[in-house]
Formats: C-alpha cells, structure tokens, sequence
C-alpha cells in the first residue's frame, strides 16, 4: 500500500533513492501511461496505445508492456530491459501533490513504502542517490526528478489535446488482434484503441492543416509506426516461454 507524504527537507534529509528498484514499480503492469513528448522514444521499443480508464471512462496513451494482466515483458530478472526507461518509471518513488489546487506550485510526494526508498542514516551506498546534499540543499538527482514531474504534469495537458482531437474527428478505433506463440498457447487483446488510418486518409485538406497546426500529426503517425513494435513484443513473450519450458 502506498504511502504518499508531501517531501519536506527537514524531515526527510535522510532519504535516499535505489534507482534500481525504483525499476520494480513496473514489475506487474502490461501497459504504463506515456505522454506525447516521450512518443519517439518509446516507438522504438514497445507498441503504442490507447486504452479507457475503467473509473472515468477517459481514454489513455499507453506502451503496451505484455499479453496478459500483470505481465511486463521489459521487466526481467529483477530489472527493466528497455533502452528506454518511460517517465512515469523515471519519477519513482516520488508523485505529484494535488493538482486540482489552484496553485502555480505542487507540493512533491513521496512514496515511503516504495521499495526504492532507504531510510537508514548508516547507509551509504555509491549507488544510493541522495534527495538532498549534506548542506540541506535539493540535488542534482532530485533536481532531474522535478523536471521529469513537470514533463509529466504538461503531458497531461497534450495528451488531452491530442485525444480530443483524435475523437473529434473520429480517428479511433479498436484494436483487434489475435496472436499465436510457438507453444501454439494464444491470446487476444482487447480493450485497446489506434489510429483509424483509413479514417485519417479521408480528411480534407482543411482538417489535416488542423492537425499540422496543432502539431499532432508527428505523435499521429509515431502512434501508427510504433504498432510495428508487436512482432518483437512477440518474441519477448516466445523466449520466456521457451524459458519455463526447458
């Protein structure tokens, strides 16, 4: 169970950060929410996708991590594999306060039952990161993760842009697919939305230059591009089956 406390220097001084199982958060997720500026990066290695929030009803963009709940196919032998490493994993243990406070500031959290944290003044790690320096001033590390928050928060704000926009014009649709792995064990995902690409060939001139002006259409076809990415996500889930078999 989480435990999400707003980040106060003087009480957590103390604190340090194994980036290394801050990783583990990804342990159980088969998708984990993006945002369009990580888009590019993300294409190259796992498939793009969108996905309604059971609770709102909202759409999200997602990286499709596995074939099956709770199954992460980048995360092997207690690390994640990706080149990449999504922001939402980059920002752990730490959250942003609440955001529904009219306010130019968000006060940090903290998870203090994150694996990840280490609160014990003995330690000392090279490998522990500090979230403040012996003279009680933010570090470099934790300067990085409020950059990665504040990506985060502004993410929000396009991806809603870019999903509003999407289903204005009608350009989503259902993601259906069936796959067969070579231990001839099968499954199908469903629940997952892409980009009608027949749809998108249909819009006139006036509602393409939309999208140019919005600068959408980048994220549109990286979103398209990146189903590609299935094959190898394939493959990922072939050789750990290959694994349990022998």
């Amino acid at each position: 169970m989480e435990n999400l406390v707003a980040l106060e220097q003087s009480a957590h001084q103390h604190i340090k950060i194994d980036t290394q199982k801050a990783q583990s958060h990804a342990e159980n997720i088969n998708m984990i929410p993006v945002v369009m500026a990580e888009l590019n990066q993300i294409a190259v290695q796992q498939p793009i996708v969108f996905a309604k929030n059971s609770e709102t009803g909202e759409f999200t963009l997602n990286a499709l991590l596995g074939f099956e709940q709770h199954e992460n196919l980048f995360y092997q032998h207690s690390q994640w594999q990706g080149v990449y490493l999504p922001l939402q994993l980059q920002r752990q243990p730490f959250f942003v306060g609440d955001t529904h406070a009219k306010q130019t500031q968000y006060p940090v959290c903290i998870n203090l039952n994150s694996p990840a944290v280490i609160n014990n003044r003995a330690q000392s790690q090279n490998d522990l990161e500090p979230i403040y320096t012996q003279n009680a001033e933010e570090s470099g590390y934790f300067k990085k993760i409020k950059q990665c928050l504040g990506h985060l928060l502004q993410g929000e704000i396009d991806n809603k842009k870019l999903i509003d926009t999407l289903l204005q014009h009608e350009l989503l649709q259902p993601l259906s697919l069936e796959v067969t792995f070579q231990n001839s064990q099968k499954t199908k995902l469903n629940g997952l939305y892409t980009i009608n690409q027949e749809r998108l060939a249909q819009l006139d001139s006036d509602q393409i230059t939309l999208l140019h002006q919005r600068a959408l259409l980048p994220a549109i076809y990286t979103v398209i591009t990146s189903l590609g990415q299935i094959y190898p996500l394939i493959e990922r889930k072939n050789a750990v089956l290959n694994l349990a078999d022998d």
